[in-house]
């Protein structure tokens, strides 16, 4: 049986992570209303992947004897002026979920949790890899996002990423 702290908070991440995927389709919503399928289809697969990531963290509690509660997920707020506002966002979000993993992450290494240290090794990868994604959109946006071409060319770039669900994560 996990920590009652240790459970609390992951139950907590789930709801992130579902909010998360939530703010990303909002993003997605205002690609589409701006003309840029390729950024909209991008962030619907960021969407997925958070969903993704929620249910991993789902199947553990519960492979661990925990009963998982769902809270509200809150309506994102964001109001976006410039086509480089949701990739901002995007990044400060990554930055934000990753300071949550790591918080756990202490709590379970102060606990001498090694099964959950063990579970969150693979999320404290991801999200260097996401932290890092989002970060090269936003520097992508500032080099080519200002001309026509090279705003063409990076929502072409976008559109070409293809959904795949983690063959190396813990198992859902």
């Amino acid at each position: 049986m996990l920590n009652k702290k240790i459970a609390e908070l992951i139950n907590d991440q789930i709801n992130k992570e579902l909010y998360s995927g939530y703010l990303y389709l909002d993003f997605a919503n205002y690609y589409e209303d701006e003309g840029l399928e390729g950024f909209a289809h991008w962030y619907q697969i960021q969407a997925q992947e958070e969903r993704d990531h929620a249910m991993m963290m789902r199947r553990y509690l519960i492979d661990n004897g925990v009963r998982v509660t769902f809270g509200a997920i809150a309506k994102p707020d964001k109001v976006f002026k410039a086509l480089s506002d949701p990739l901002d966002a995007g990044f400060e979000h990554e930055k934000y979920v990753t300071s949550l993993i790591n918080n756990i992450y202490a709590e379970a290494f102060a606990l001498k949790d090694f099964k959950t240290m063990q579970f969150l090794d693979w999320f404290i990868k991801e999200q260097g890899e996401e932290e890092k994604n989002a970060e090269d959109m936003v520097k992508k946006m500032k080099l080519y996002g200002h001309d026509a071409k090279g705003l063409y060319s990076l929502n072409q770039e976008l559109a070409a990423r293809v959904y795949t669900p983690s063959a190396t994560g813990p198992a859902m």
